[in-house]
């Protein structure tokens, strides 16, 4: 049988380079006695707030809606429901073990990567911890159909095309709005493609990773199940928005979020760092269930439409097949148009009958106002008519009010001579 070849790098549980850290975390989670070959340890926990969940602050969303309600499926290597962030009790469900044979739940977790995916989509914020979900209160199906994506000795290593089929089958049948699909790969299986479409035909929004082995700029690069109908494609940027090294470029690439060194909640407790288109689908996933929550009767594709409506502009420009339509905005997809009410018709206007008190006593203030300003130029016109008077008299008295005579004016009009010193130079 024909297997998806998963690549460290590029693809199925998209290529991780992880940064661990000392210490054990709080949890201690037990898968099934021989399901992991190698588990890998516990991490710890990381206090401080990722850039990821800074710049998407996706609590501004949480007044409004938490995702309530919506079943996002974590089509991957398990989900811890140990992990201290998804031990709610109703946060993660047992779902599915598709990838060994038998019965089992698909709640555990052997190398962090699913663990990791749905945290991102919906961890519970804690005291304490800067690192939450983008939707606390979807509900996670872990549909497993992986144990790891990189061998002991490093090679890549392959899964099986019918168990990733197998696994969206059963996320859909399952009630899924939303399914998560953090794989990659070059080669078209007929069997995942017809998984999909019935995903889609059953209204359940599928998110896929785009990849992570793109060498260029100039090329475009097989990836699947991003490129089927119906799929939203999802690439990875880093802290700066400039798109993550190795982020595949398509036609595929509907949108972008946060995948270069982002937080993730790992198994059996705490956090690492990672990178990878895997980590970007799951911001947009988290998204994806808050849209559905907060508008649930829009459909699958008008979801997906209403993500990439309200996307921040990205460096590539709107349509890049770098950056697709942008950055997911999580804040934006559910709050644009939430209130769908007209304004209402403003009431008419009518005027306040006049005060007519108030207009007596003004009409009273100016009157009197006039009357001083009347008052006050008599007086001061009987001032200087009084000292007019006090100056004329005594003069008048004196000339027995005879009419005074002006000085004599001279027949012969004054000249002014030029003095002496103009004279001293001689003529000749």
């Amino acid at each position: 049988m024909r297997r998806l070849r998963v690549s460290a790098v590029a693809a199925v549980v998209a290529a991780t380079a992880v940064q661990a850290f000392a210490g054990a975390g709080a949890a201690h989670a037990a898968p099934p006695p021989g399901a992991c070959r190698d588990p890998e340890p516990a991490r710890a926990a990381v206090p401080t707030q990722p850039w990821a969940q800074q710049s998407l602050a996706p609590q501004r969303v949480w007044p409004h809606n938490r995702g309530a309600g919506v079943l996002v499926a974590v089509v991957d290597s398990g989900v811890d429901a140990d992990h201290p962030q998804l031990a709610r009790p109703g946060k993660v469900r047992a779902g599915r073990d598709f990838y060994l044979a038998g019965s089992l739940p698909g709640a555990f977790d052997c190398v962090s990567h699913g663990t990791g995916v749905a945290g991102i989509i919906a961890a519970d914020p804690v005291p304490g911890i800067g690192f939450h979900g983008i939707a606390p209160d979807a509900e996670i199906l872990p549909v497993r159909i992986s144990d790891r994506d990189i061998g002991s000795q490093g090679e890549s290593l392959r899964i099986d095309p019918q168990v990733v089929a197998n696994g969206i089958r059963y996320a859909a049948d399952q009630g899924a709005k939303v399914i998560n699909l953090s794989l990659a790969g070059h080669e078209d299986f007929a069997v995942i493609r017809d998984a999909v479409a019935h995903a889609v035909a059953r209204d359940a929004l599928v998110v896929a990773a785009a990849g992570n082995t793109q060498r260029d700029t100039a090329s475009e690069i097989p990836s699947f199940p991003a490129a089927y109908d119906g799929v939203l494609g999802v690439g990875a940027v880093d802290i700066d928005g400039a798109r993550m090294s190795g982020s595949q470029i398509g036609r595929y690439v509907d949108l972008v979020a946060p995948g270069a060194k982002v937080l993730a909640s790992t198994r059996a407790g705490g956090h690492a760092y990672a990178d990878g288109t895997s980590y970007a689908a799951p911001f947009v996933s988290g998204t994806a269930a808050l849209v559905r929550s907060a508008w649930p009767k829009l459909s699958a594709p008008e979801v997906a439409r209403r993500l990439m409506a309200t996307a921040s502009p990205a460096r590539g420009g709107l349509g890049s097949p770098a950056f697709g339509a942008g950055v997911v905005d999580p804040y934006r997809a559910v709050t644009d148009g939430l209130d769908t009410t007209g304004p209402a018709v403003l009431p008419a206007f009518v005027p306040a009958p006049p005060d007519q008190a108030r207009l007596d006593l003004a009409a009273a203030k100016a009157e009197t106002a006039t009357s001083a300003k009347w008052l006050t130029a008599a007086v001061c016109g009987a001032i200087v008519i009084a000292a007019l008077t006090a100056l004329v008299l005594p003069r008048g008295r004196r000339r027995g009010w005879r009419p005074g005579r002006a000085a004599p004016v001279s027949a012969r009009p004054k000249v002014d001579e030029p003095p002496e010193q103009i004279f001293l130079i001689s003529g000749r």
